[in-house]
């Protein structure tokens, strides 16, 4: 290369740099596309191994679907039926996952934030199902419909969150039988980023889906997933009628859903991270195989939900190594049969946000990554074993997921020549601070944190020393005073709320999940 096209090539990097740098400050980061390698701790014969246990265990022990609909779908299927326990042929099971699309692109009201999902795809998507939350002042309380709408404000303002999700804490304001169309409106209202919907009942799903098409339109909704259902397994080998209700209603209108079984390492599953691995297997793919046989084709993701249980108290415990190995296994396992999975990023059993709930979350979040995990969910806000959401723990978590995205992306190589050149240019015992390179490059060339204190501890103290919870929450403050609200349409927006208020006349205000109307 001549030293004019060597110039021309270095001014063009720099004026992309200058781009991206002059963009928002809080524009939403790409889905997240993996070039690291991805950690395989099993071979390819103990792939096998637990591939032929889990079809031996559908094929031998069964999986109980406790809902007549399902039960009817599958003898229609040929599955062999013996009351509520399901026996599935290996066969079919391999005929049915075969026709789970291996990747797809979740569709956001706002066309720029659409997002892929599967293979090196993935995505991040806050905690939600906190009854809890530690709020802007750290004070532990019940959830309003206003600080689930502060949360979906804060998800849309986070780069690395790539979804609003649903109740990532539970409005107690509102009575539970019609919670679910609060819930979804707040998703809707407050970001324009993809968001989860509610599958509490089969009729809250059915709304859900009703609210969906307002927004999207139903045709759309028949070729472009555009929201995510979850759906958890009653572990060992159990599948309830509100769930597969719920996972109907998702899987007619061509909507994704996680299928997840709920592990509890050593209460609901043998006390062995191989077996726990050949069980929950065999439960994720006989609900993947029954999305499939609701509608052949539409999208499904590989779900879970790993905790371990101490064997001293009985409590959940997260971010240990057994959870570890069993999210590089199940991401073998998914990968395996080609089909998109789910797990649980920031997890952890701490009070407060303190020293053990970064360990536990970090933990986690560096295991999930190298996984090569798809839907990374619970990726904001989680402490105490899910109980609460925590403001501060949000914003931080937030940033974690930035700082991982940014790894899992692997090393840049659009300037090796011109980092190349600086070499040249400085030479022995010189320094780069000042050459245009590092000035040029410096904003992107290293993840500067926004919330860790780096300063020496004089300056740290002469600043008030403040610590991470403090300077967090007031970071959230910062960001709820820049929100804008991304408006929906006037005209859906007024169908929306007309919809939510029909439903409210029709569904009898309960404590209790709307099952009926």
């Amino acid at each position: 290369m001549n030293n004019t096209a060597r110039a021309r090539s270095r001014s063009g990097g720099r004026h992309a740099r200058r781009t991206l740098r002059g963009a928002p400050k809080h524009e939403m980061l790409p889905g997240l596309t993996r070039n690291l390698p991805v950690c395989e701790p099993m071979s390819d014969e103990q792939v096998a191994m637990i591939d032929n246990a889990s079809m031996d265990i559908l094929e031998e022990v069964g999986v109980v679907f406790r809902d007549p609909i399902a039960l009817q779908d599958w003898k229609d299927a040929g599955a062999d039926v013996r009351g509520e326990r399901v026996h599935l042929d290996r066969a079919m099971v391999r005929d049915l996952i075969a026709t789970i699309p291996s990747d797809f692109t979740y569709h956001a009201r706002n066309p720029e934030k659409n997002v892929r999902l599967g293979g090196p795809h993935s995505v991040f998507v806050p905690m939600t199902g906190a009854p809890f939350l530690r709020d802007l002042e750290d004070i532990r309380r019940n959830p309003t419909l206003d600080d689930l709408a502060m949360f979906h404000k804060l998800a849309h303002m986070l780069p690395a969150l790539h979804s609003s999700a649903h109740h990532i804490v539970e409005p107690y304001d509102h009575p539970i039988s019609q919670r679910h169309l609060r819930i979804t409106y707040s998703s809707m209202k407050h970001s324009d980023k993809t968001f989860m919907g509610m599958t509490t009942s089969p009729k809250n799903a059915e709304d859900v889906m009703d609210m969906c098409a307002i927004l999207f339109g139903d045709d759309f909704m028949e070729t472009h997933p555009v929201t995510t259902g979850n759906c958890n397994g009653n572990s060992p080998l159990v599948w309830d009628e509100t769930m597969l209700g719920a996972m109907r209603a998702f899987c007619r209108r061509n909507q994704p859903v996680l299928c997840s079984p709920f592990v509890l390492g050593g209460a609901n599953t043998p006390a062995s991270v191989a077996p726990t691995i050949a069980q929950l297997n065999a439960e994720a793919l006989s609900a993947l195989a029954y999305t499939q046989v609701i509608r052949k084709g539409c999208p499904a993701i590989y779900g879970h939900y790993l905790s371990t249980v101490s064997m001293k108290s009985g409590a959940p415990m997260a971010g240990t190594p057994e959870i570890s190995l069993m999210n590089f296994m199940i991401g073998q396992m998914a990968r395996h049969y080609g089909i998109p999975w789910r797990t649980s990023n920031t997890l952890g059993g701490a009070k407060t946000f303190d020293a053990q709930a970064g360990y536990e979350s970090a933990t986690t979040l560096s295991s999930v990554i190298h996984a090569g995990a798809n839907y990374i969910w619970h990726s904001a806000g989680w402490n105490e074993a899910g109980m609460h959401c925590s403001v501060a723990k949000f914003i931080v978590d937030a940033e974690q997921c930035a700082m991982a995205h940014r790894m899992a992306e692997g090393p840049r190589w659009d300037d090796f020549e011109e980092g190349l050149a600086a070499v040249r240019d400085i030479g022995p015992g010189g320094h780069y601070l000042g050459h245009p390179h590092t000035q040029e490059n410096f904003q992107r060339a290293f993840f500067m944190p926004e919330l860790f204190d780096n300063n020496s501890i004089e300056q740290w103290i002469a600043e008030g020393s403040v610590e991470i919870t403090e300077r967090a929450l007031k970071y959230a403050r910062k960001l709820l005073a820049e929100y804008e609200e991304p408006k929906l349409d006037p005209a859906k927006d007024e169908e929306l709320l007309d919809y939510i208020a029909r439903r409210e006349r029709e569904i009898p205000a309960a404590d209790a999940l709307n099952q009926e109307y």
